[in-house]
């Protein structure tokens, strides 16, 4: 995800990548150079995490600077289950949350999302009732191709109205993995960028490419490039995209006044094995909560404020972008709230840290905490024995006794705590008979205290479905003549199984 927002004003926000995909993080293939020239000319922030460990409860984080559990992207069907939003969902974000793009438009902002939304794909969710001005992209993933008559394939929209269809007018090879999406993605937020600059109109774009989510896709003249194959012929085109962006920002000339913030929603998704990315030397990936499934890649760029090549190991997350955002553009926040997400205002302008904890959550239940260097996981598990005989592995090749387990493991009463600086992996937990167990049990547990005492959980959106509401006859349908038939609506309670 690309977030970008001029700051006489702008942000945006860039994703899909495992933490371990940049050059600039490690990757021996160094298929990155604009992303590193980037991190080079910002500051790289290698502690920086998502609110979840998959894509549309991250979304919401991302746009309300609020905890899944509180704005409502959570399932309570069972325990410590990951929800989202395929095109059965019933739910989407509520009219009670307020999103970074509703109160940056109040303040003049002209705001404009590309790509996955993914918050919900009903009339009332889409992007155009929540602030933004203008959207090119998709409410779902890409998945198809369907036969739109058991199931509809997803439509793009432009503005608030379908204008085709994946794999109908928006091709995706599924044998090569040839599509342009990525190009027409790229087209959308430079225009975007030289139109707003023409007019000095301040700006917020939230640029969401997918094409390194499955199905992975990449244009023609970047297939069969990578070494790294398909994923990494994606990896490539949106560092070459995001270098289109950048340079767009120099020669519209509003570079200086423009922060540029890049990261993911989510780790890289190892159960696609050579498809699914790379998280570096943390444990697992996308669906849990260790460290492979939420620390994601994030490069801070501003030029004239942020000073190049700085590294801040300050403890952020993705909710930290709408408490920025509203700092910079010299918004208030919501006061009839928590906001889970701080200002990194200070971190990017003189580097100052400030300390605070990362809560990490898998449904409704708080699976782990990180204060500092330690991380305590109160929950473990990756996936049940029943998916792992069908082969979905969220943890391949690695397993940590007790941890890494297929069956859920409750560590509350004495957690498994971990020391990231001397074990990113989280392989070697501490010895709860020592003093440095003890000391890091005692402070996060009083933080956990802290943060219930104050957790008042929103109606969860991702319990219910029903095949009544897939993309049957999304508005603008009638206009071009493309509206299918809905089956009759028969809500049932949507299954989560890991």
């Amino acid at each position: 995800m690309i977030l970008s927002l001029d700051l006489s004003s702008r942000l945006r926000l860039f994703g899909r990548m495992g933490w371990g995909d940049l050059g600039v993080f490690g990757h021996p293939s160094k298929e990155t150079p604009r992303l590193d020239q980037m991190a080079s000319e910002g500051m790289l922030f290698p502690d920086f995490y998502t609110a979840n460990p998959l894509c549309s409860p991250s979304r919401a984080a991302l746009l309300t600077g609020r905890l899944p559990l509180r704005n409502g992207f959570y399932t309570t069907n069972a325990h410590a289950r990951n929800g989202y939003t395929p095109q059965e969902i019933v739910g989407g974000i509520s009219d009670r949350e307020l999103l970074l793009s509703e109160l940056l438009a109040l303040a003049g902002y002209r705001n404009k999302i590309v790509g996955k939304w993914h918050l919900g794909h009903q009339a009332q969710y889409l992007p155009l009732k929540h602030g933004f001005h203008e959207w090119f992209g998709s409410s779902n993933c890409h998945f198809g191709p369907y036969n739109d008559k058991s199931t509809p394939n997803i439509p793009v929209f432009r503005n608030d109205e379908m204008i085709g269809r994946y794999y109908e007018d928006f091709q995706i090879n599924r044998t090569t993995g040839e599509s342009n999406l990525t190009i027409l993605f790229t087209e959308e937020a430079t225009s975007f960028i030289k139109k707003q600059a023409q007019a000095q109109q301040p700006f917020f774009l939230y640029w969401a490419p997918d094409a390194t989510h499955a199905p992975v896709y990449a244009s023609r003249s970047f297939l069969d490039k990578s070494e790294r194959g398909l994923y990494g012929d994606a990896v490539r085109e949106l560092d070459f995209s995001v270098g289109i962006i950048l340079d767009t920002l120099w020669t519209t000339g509003v570079a200086n006044n423009t922060l540029v913030f890049f990261t993911s929603d989510n780790g890289a998704a190892l159960v696609s094995k050579i498809m699914g990315g790379s998280n570096g030397p943390f444990l697992c990936g996308k669906e849990t909560t260790f460290e492979g499934g939420m620390r994601e890649p994030a490069i801070a760029w501003w030029p004239g404020t942020i000073k190049p090549g700085q590294v801040s190991h300050q403890l952020g997350t993705v909710m930290d972008l709408f408490s920025t955002a509203l700092d910079l553009a010299g918004v208030e926040p919501p006061s009839d709230r928590v906001i889970d997400g701080i200002s990194l205002k200070s971190t990017f302008i003189d580097g100052k840290m400030t300390d605070r904890p990362v809560f990490y959550y898998r449904g409704n239940e708080l699976m782990a905490v990180r204060l500092g260097f330690y991380k305590a996981h109160f929950w473990c598990w990756s996936n049940s024995w029943e998916e792992l005989k069908q082969g979905i592995d969220f943890c391949p090749g690695e397993k940590v006794e007790g941890i890494t387990s297929h069956q859920q493991m409750n560590y509350t009463t004495q957690p498994k705590i971990f020391h990231l600086g001397r074990d990113p992996g989280e392989k070697y937990t501490l010895n709860p008979k020592s003093k440095e167990y003890q000391k890091a049990k005692s402070a996060i547990l009083e933080i956990v205290k802290e943060h219930k005492n104050n957790l008042t959980p929103g109606k969860p959106q991702l319990n219910w479905c029903d095949k009544a509401v897939m993309h049957w006859s999304p508005p603008g349908c009638k206009k071009l003549k493309r509206c299918l038939t809905p089956p009759s609506p028969k809500p049932y309670l949507c299954s989560w199984p890991h």
